[in-house]
């Protein structure tokens, strides 16, 4: 018999309790992969946390003293704890060490032949650059010949 995913109390609680937990899923794997990602998240509210700050300093001007530190320091701690969830949700975790796993298997180019294949294509760009400038001023020189412009 199938469970019943309708939601209900029983599916915020489930919610309420996934976001309590402290344990580290796979703690061993993909962990270069979900210590960047957690601190991307973290920047993304620390950022947040930042941008609040200013902005209560410059437009709210009688604030508490308080105020304008503890609303900020809110969002960056409940970011910093958002942040580590997210990265231990099984699905998402399990995501993240699949794309570690990936990048594991690429095959990196070396340094000389990564500068070559970026010299190759900015001289191609040059190139198509210098060819488009010509043909739009070819064609500014006939439209203005047949008196079109």
């Amino acid at each position: 018999m199938a469970k019943d995913n309708r939601g209900g109390s029983n599916g915020w609680m489930q919610v309420l309790h996934e976001l309590l937990k402290t344990e580290i899923y796979k703690r061993s794997q993909g962990r270069i992969v979900r210590q960047v990602t957690f601190f991307a998240i973290w920047l993304a509210f620390a950022l947040a946390a930042w941008r609040i700050h200013v902005y209560m300093n410059a437009v709210l001007n009688n604030l508490p003293v308080g105020a304008a530190y503890a609303v900020p320091l809110v969002i960056l701690v409940g970011g910093f704890w958002i942040a580590f969830r997210v990265v231990n949700l099984p699905s998402f975790a399990d995501f993240l060490i699949a794309v570690e796993a990936e990048m594991n298997k690429v095959s990196w180019p070396s340094q000389t032949e990564l500068v070559r294949c970026s010299m190759v294509v900015i001289i191609l760009m040059f190139g198509l650059t210098m060819v488009l400038f010509a043909y739009d001023n070819i064609l500014v020189f006939l439209f203005r010949i047949l008196g079109i412009t």
